[in-house]
Formats: structure tokens, sequence, C-alpha cells
């Protein structure tokens, strides 16, 4: 029979922390919405409540989009997860929920992320439906593609991104959406290291449906989505459009990039060690990780929220000058 633990494992939860970019675009028009404080005459408190609600509806619908096809891919994936010593453990894998119950489960939660969007409105149910046929495409063979299933993966985790905004009805920032992408690029890449390395020492056979070619490949493209993710968050905060956004702010933005860092070689090494790769997992058993996600939360909710911030980096740093330049060119 089965019970309410499995399904609750089968929609996997602890993975809805993944969708957490959803609400990136909320926190960064708040963000400036603050330092604008209501200078287009809109009261500030009623817009922001209803950009709130609109953000974590999108959020409730990402979330119950993902369960519905972890459900529908582990009914599918079923017997190849049986040859992987963690995989194996999956209640489809395991033998705790029948494919028929899984797939069923999977069609519920997927009309219920329809039905979520649809109350925030159109713009985010094509939002959904572009992201479920993203998800067929992958399982119907992209997955089987080495670079392009990690690439797929991470192309979902930027639409997520651009829904955020579609949500609140704000225009969509490309570097935001460039920011994510690589950033679940190099994500997806200690995944398939993790898996691997997992796999390797079980001495199991098992091998990822795009079939890598070892752990030197892998360590390739881990070092290539590495750099490009650092560098992407450097240029963004470094770029004209933060600093109009957030003026002197994008100075503070900037010094936050060896917290990046930290946690970008800390999920590495995890990878190499094969560790579990779910964010929450690392969360709760790598300190590291942990002190360094906080850290960077903290200090962004400083930079971005707190008035003295401003004062004192506009006393310490020179302004950005390709921000000047642009500014005096259009007088």
């Amino acid at each position: 029979m089965t019970s309410p633990r499995d399904i609750v494992r089968l929609a996997r939860p602890g993975d809805w922390t993944k969708n957490s970019f959803v609400l990136l675009a909320f926190i960064f028009w708040l963000a400036n919405a603050l330092r604008t404080n209501g200078a287009d005459g809109t009261d500030p408190s009623s817009v922001a409540f209803a950009k709130a609600s609109a953000a974590l509806l999108a959020f409730a619908s990402f979330c119950l989009v993902a369960s519905g096809f972890y459900c529908i891919n582990d009914a599918f994936d079923a017997e190849k997860d049986r040859q992987h010593p963690v995989k194996c453990r999956r209640p489809v894998a395991s033998g705790a929920i029948s494919p028929r119950v899984a797939v069923a489960m999977g069609i519920v939660l997927l009309v219920a992320a329809f039905s979520t969007a649809l109350a925030v409105g159109h713009a985010l149910v094509a939002a959904i439906a572009l992201y479920a046929l993203l998800q067929l495409a992958y399982n119907w063979g992209l997955k089987r593609i080495a670079v392009v299933d990690v690439m797929t993966i991470a192309a979902g985790f930027a639409l997520r991104a651009a829904a955020g905004a579609v949500a609140i009805d704000v225009r969509i920032s490309l570097w935001l959406v460039l920011c994510v992408f690589f950033l679940c690029l190099f994500l997806g890449c200690t995944k398939r290291m993790c898996d691997l390395v997992t796999a390797e020492r079980a001495g199991s056979t098992w091998k990822s449906a795009a079939e890598y070619r070892g752990r030197d490949e892998l360590q390739w493209l881990l070092g290539v989505s590495a750099v490009i993710t650092t560098l992407m968050y450097l240029s963004y905060t470094l770029s004209e459009h933060t600093w109009q956004l957030y003026g002197a702010r994008a100075s503070g933005l900037a010094l936050l990039t060896p917290i990046v860092l930290v946690a970008i070689h800390r999920f590495w090494r995890r990878a190499n060690d094969g560790s579990s790769d779910s964010p929450l997992d690392a969360l709760r058993t790598d300190r590291v990780v942990l002190a360094s996600i906080v850290l960077f939360v903290v200090m962004l909710g400083v930079v971005l929220f707190v008035p003295q911030v401003v004062t004192v980096l506009e006393r310490v740093f020179l302004p950005n000058e390709s921000a000047a330049v642009a500014a005096l060119s259009r007088r």
C-alpha cells in the first residue's frame, strides 16, 4: 500500500528550493522600488503586496509543475534508476509506488500548476506551458545528448527567473536570465559528476543517459561553467544596467563576488566527493555551503535595503565610469 510518506518523497519538496529563482525579479524590483519610494505617484505598499502575491503564486506554480514531472520521470526511469546505488531508493524504483500511480499523481500536480498560474495571468500560464514543453523535449531525447542535457536543465531555471518577472509585470533583465542560466549550467554539471562518482564508488554499471566520457569531460565542463558563472555575476554588478538601477549599491553587489566563488568551489568539491547534489542536503550537511549562502543573502539584503550603505559606498568608491559616460552622452 502506498504510504503518504512515499508520496511526499515522490514529489521531492526538498527540491522546491530550486524554484526560488522565480522570486529574484521581485526581490530586485522591491529594492529598486524602495530606492525610488513611490516617485511615480503609486502607493508603494499596495503595489508591493500585489506583486508579492503574484510572485508567490508563480513560485507555487513552478513547485507543482516540477513535482509533476518528478513523478512522471521517475515512473519512466525506474528501470534505469534501479541500477544506481542512490537513485534505486526512489519510491518508484524501490517498488514503494507503482509507475501508474506516479504518472497519475504527476498529471494531478500539472493540472494544479496550470490552475495556480491562471490565477496570476495568461502570461504565466504561457511560461508554465513553455517549461512543460522544455521538460517533454528533455525526456524525449535531449537528455541523451551530452552538454545539451545540462543546457536544457539550465534553460529551465532561466525560464523560472523570466517567469518571475512576467508574473509581477516587469521587463525581463537579460543579465538576470544569463546569470541564472550559467549558474544552473554549473550546478547541472555538478549533478552529473556526483552521479558518476557515486556509481563508480559503488561498483555500479550505471551510466547517465547522455553517457559522458568519464570524469575528465565533466571536469572540463565544471571548470568552464564555474568561470563563466563567476565572471557573469561580476560583469552584471559592474554593468551600466545595474548602476542605473541601484547606483552606488552596485559596488556592494560586486564586493560579494568572493562569496559566490566560495560557494561554487564547495559545490565542485562535493561533486568530486560524490556528495548529494541536492541544495537542501548541501545546506543541511555542509557548513561552508550554509555559511556562504546565508552570508550572501544577509549581505545582499544589507546592500540593497540599508540606506546608510549608499553613503559609505559613495565615499569609498569611484562612480561607475561606463554609467557616468552614458549619462553624459544623453545630455
